[in-house]
C-alpha cells in the first residue's frame, strides 16, 4: 500500500472546525466518495452544521459540500446501487435521501425523508435489487465474459408486480427498532416500523445483510462483550397498500475472547460488528476492544446435524427420513492481541470464494476482494485475509512513519498536541484497488492497494490481472478509476490491444451493449501515456460521434406506423453499407425521404451538432496527407471503417435536412 494523495481543507480556526464524532464515509460505484465533518458557527459555538462532502476521486480538488440539515451528528451514509442517490441518517432518527440534480455531481437535492423521532440510527441500507455477479478467478483466462462474471440467482428484498424490485431503505435504531421506507412507483413513501424482538433492548452496534431468498438479516449487540451477538431475520412485504415487517430470532453467538480465561475481562466492549459482505449473511466479523488494544474474530454460520438421544438411535429408520439439522455459529479464526482498532473496511469485489477460485487466486497472486482493512489508533493500517485473518499488507501512517525510534522530542510533541493522527473511517473501492480513509482531523487520504499486495509479478500476469478487473468494470458499468491507479504508461498499448481482442470475441448482442463502454475505457487508458495521447483524442471524439449519431437517428420516424422490422435509422445504415457511391445525392435516391422530414424549429436546434460534424469531417480531410503519423489526432479514424460509415450516414441526413431548411447547414469560412 502507498499513498496516492491527501485532501486537505482550507485553514480554519480551531474553534470553527470540528470533525464529527463519529466520522462516516461511503464509496459509490461511480467512484464518488461521501464523508462527513462538522462546522461550528463563528458567532455561536452551539450552532453546528453537519456537512456532507462529496468528491470525485479523479478530481479530488473539486469538493462539493452540502449542509445536510441534520440536527444531530450524522451516523450513517449509504450509496444506492447506481451511485446516483445517497442516504444520510443521524442521531435524532432522521433519514434523508439525496439525489443528483440534472445528473450533475456538484448538484444535490433532497426531496425524500423519513424519521423515527429521537431514536438514533445505528445501521442503514438500501433494499437489495436482486442483481448480483460472481467474479471467478478460475475462469480469468476464458474468452467468454459470461463465464468470468456469472449472474447469481438472488431474490430482491421486495418484488413489485412483474418481478420488478421495489426501491426503499431499511434502518435499525438504538432502541431495537427496525424501520422500512418503500418508494412507491408514483414517488410517495410507504413507511413502517417494528421491534426486532418482543423484549426491546439497547442496540449499540448493528449491521444489515441480505439472503438469496429475499430475506434480510440484522446483527445487533448492546456493546458489551459479555452479551450475546443477536441475529434477526426481517421479511418486508406490502399488504393492502401498507408496509408489513415480520421479524424472527436466529441463532446467536458469544465472543470467543469472553470464554478465554486469559482474556475474559480484558476486552470489555464490542466496537465493530460487520457482515463480511452485504450478500453473505453467514459470515460475520467482530472486534472487541479496551482502552489500549483490540482482538478480531471471524465467525461462520454452518448447518450441523442434531445429535439424537441413544434411546431413539436403535429404532428402524423411515424411508426418506433425514437426520435433523440446526444452524450454529462456529468461529473460523481469530487474531492475536492487536493495537486498538479505530476503523474497519470490508472488500466489495464479489469474488467467488470456492476452493478452486481461492487456489487459482493464491497461485496467480490475485488479491483484490480477499483482504479487509483494519485502521489502528497509532495511525497504521493492516490488510488481513478475509478468511484466515493473516496479514497481507501494512501501511504506516504519517505519525508512525515520521517518528524515528528514540526520537523523544517527537514523542513529547505528539503527547502535547493531542491524540495521535489515526483513521476514523475507511472504505474500499469497488475493485478493492484503492482505500479511502478519513482521519480524526477531517483529512481524506487515498491509498493505492496493489493487486498482488506487493508480491513481485511478471508483466504478463500483472497485465492479466488489470485486464480482468477492467473487463469486470466494463460489464458491470462501474467506474474504473481505481484500476487506472495501477496502470503504468508502458502497459497502456498492450492493455488497449488485449481489451479490444477480448471484446471482439464476445457475441454480437454483448458487443452492442458494451460498444460505448469499451471506447470510454480505451480513452481513459490512452490518457495515461504521452505516446498514446493522440489516440485518447480519437476515442473521445468517437464517443461524441456516437452520441450525435444516436441523437440524429432517434429523430427519424417511419412514414407508415405499421412499418415492420427495421427503423429508418437501421435502413439508412443498411443502404449506406450497400451503396458505396461517393456522391451523396445518389445515395439519397434509395431512401424514403419522407422519413427524414422534420419541422423547422427542431432542425434549427440541431445546427450546433451539425456544425461539429461538418468541422470534424473537414479536419479528417485536412489530415489525409499526414495519415502516416500516429502522433496526430485523427489517425485512428482513417482506419476505422465503422466510424467513417457513421460519418457518412450523418452527412446523408444533413444533406436531406439542408434541402428542407438551409439554415441548419454548417457554415464554413475561408
Amino acid at each position: 500500500m502507498e499513498l496516492a494523495y491527501v485532501c486537505e481543507w482550507d485553514k480554519r480556526p480551531k474553534s470553527t472546525h470540528c470533525p464529527s464524532i463519529p466520522l462516516v464515509c461511503s464509496w459509490s460505484c461511480r467512484n464518488l466518495v461521501a464523508f462527513t465533518t462538522d462546522l461550528k458557527s463563528e458567532d455561536d459555538d452551539k450552532d453546528v452544521s453537519h456537512m456532507i462532502h462529496i468528491i470525485d476521486t479523479e478530481h479530488p480538488w473539486d469538493v462539493f459540500s452540502i449542509n445536510s440539515g441534520h440536527s444531530e451528528v450524522i451516523s450513517c451514509l449509504e450509496w444506492d446501487q447506481s451511485g446516483s442517490r445517497l442516504l444520510s441518517a443521524d442521531g435524532d432518527g432522521q433519514i434523508r435521501c439525496w439525489s443528483m440534480s440534472d445528473h450533475l455531481v456538484n448538484s444535490w437535492e433532497t426531496n425524500l425523508s423519513s424519521s423515527v423521532d429521537g431514536d438514533p440510527i445505528v445501521a442503514l441500507s438500501w433494499l437489495h435489487n436482486g442483481v448480483k455477479l460472481a467474479l471467478h478467478v478460475e475462469m480469468s483466462g476464458s474468452t467468454n465474459f459470461g463465464e468470468k462474471f456469472s449472474r447469481v440467482k438472488f431474490t430482491p428484498s421486495l418484488i413489485l408486480f412483474g418481478g420488478k424490485p421495489m426501491e426503499g431503505w431499511l434502518a435499525v435504531t438504538v432502541s431495537g427498532l427496525v424501520t422500512v421506507s418503500l418508494l412507491k412507483p408514483g414517488g410517495a413513501l410507504l413507511t413502517a416500523s417494528e421491534s426486532l424482538c418482543r423484549l426491546r433492548g439497547r442496540v449499540a452496534l448493528a449491521d444489515i445483510a441480505f439472503t438469496g431468498g429475499g430475506n434480510i438479516v440484522v446483527a445487533a449487540t448492546d456493546g458489551s462483550s459479555s452479551s450475546p451477538i443477536q441475529f434477526y431475520k426481517v421479511v418486508v412485504s406490502v399488504v393492502s397498500e401498507k408496509c408489513r415487517i415480520d421479524t424472527e430470532l436466529l441463532p446467536s453467538l458469544f465472543l470467543r475472547c469472553t470464554t478465554d480465561p486469559m482474556r475474559r475481562d480484558k476486552y470489555t466492549a464490542v466496537t465493530h460488528l460487520k457482515f463480511l459482505t452485504r450478500e453473505n449473511s453467514e459470515q460475520v466479523l467482530l472486534c472487541a476492544s479496551n482502552q489500549s488494544g483490540s482482538i478480531v474474530e471471524c465467525w461462520s454460520l454452518r448447518k450441523e446435524g442434531l445429535p439424537v438421544n441413544n434411546i431413539f438411535q436403535h429404532r428402524s429408520p423411515v424411508v426418506g427420513e433425514k437426520q435433523p439439522t440446526i444452524l450454529k455459529w462456529r468461529i473460523l479464526t481469530t487474531t492475536s492481541d492487536l493495537e486498538r482498532v479505530s476503523a474497519i473496511a470490508l472488500p466489495k469485489l464479489p469474488i467467488s470464494i470456492s476452493n478452486t477460485d481461492l487456489k487459482v487466486a493464491s497461485d496467480t497472486k490475485f488479491c483484490p476482494g480477499l483482504g479487509l482493512a483494519l485502521a489502528f489508533h497509532d495511525g497504521s493500517i493492516q490488510i488481513l485475509h478475509r478468511l484466515s485473518l493473516h496479514t497481507m499488507g501494512v501501511f504506516h501512517g504519517s505519525t508512525s512513519s515520521a517518528q524515528r525510534p528514540g526520537d523523544e522530542t517527537a514523542i513529547k510533541r505528539q503527547r502535547t498536541t493531542g491524540p495521535a493522527l489515526h483513521f476514523k473511517a475507511l472504505q474500499f473501492s469497488l475493485t478493492s484497488l484503492a482505500l479511502a480513509g478519513v482521519d480524526n482531523h477531517g483529512k481524506l487520504y487515498m491509498l493505492r492497494v496493489s493487486p498482488s499486495m506487493g508480491q513481485v509479478l511478471d508483466m504478463n500476469t500483472t497485465l492479466r490481472h488489470l485486464l480482468f478487473l477492467l473487463e469486470y468494470c466494463m460489464v458491470t458499468g462501474h467506474d474504473w478509476w481505481d484500476v487506472l491507479l495501477h496502470v503504468q504508461p508502458s502497459m497502456v498499448h498492450n492493455l488497449v490491444e488485449k481489451l479490444h481482442e477480448e471484446y471482439m470475441r464476445q457475441n454480437q448482442a454483448l458487443q452492442q451493449v458494451l460498444a460505448t463502454r469499451i471506447v470510454a475505457v480505451k480513452a481513459s487508458l490512452c490518457k495515461l501515456s504521452t505516446a498514446t495521447a493522440a489516440r485518447a483524442c480519437d476515442f473521445h471524439a468517437k464517443l461524441l460521434l456516437i452520441a450525435i449519431s444516436s441523437t440524429l437517428k432517434s429523430l427519424l420516424r417511419p412514414h407508415v406506423l405499421n412499418t415492420p422490422d427495421k427503423s429508418p435509422g437501421d435502413r439508412l445504415t443498411e443502404i449506406c453499407a450497400k451503396n458505396t457511391d461517393t456522391d451523396i445525392d445518389k445515395v439519397m435516391i434509395n431512401l424514403k425521404t419522407e422519413e427524414f422530414v422534420l419541422d423547422g424549429p427542431p432542425l434549427q436546434s440541431l445546427q450546433q451538432l451539425i456544425q461539429w460534424v461538418g468541422d470534424f469531417v473537414l479536419y479528417l480531410l485536412a489530415n489525409l496527407p499526414n495519415q502516416g503519423s500516429m502522433v496526430r489526432p485523427g489517425f485512428g479514424f482513417m482506419r476505422d471503417g465503422a466510424s467513417l460509415g457513421m460519418l457518412r450516414e450523418m452527412l446523408v441526413m444533413i444533406r436531406i435536412w439542408g434541402l428542407l431548411k438551409p439554415g441548419c447547414l454548417p457554415t464554413f469560412t475561408a
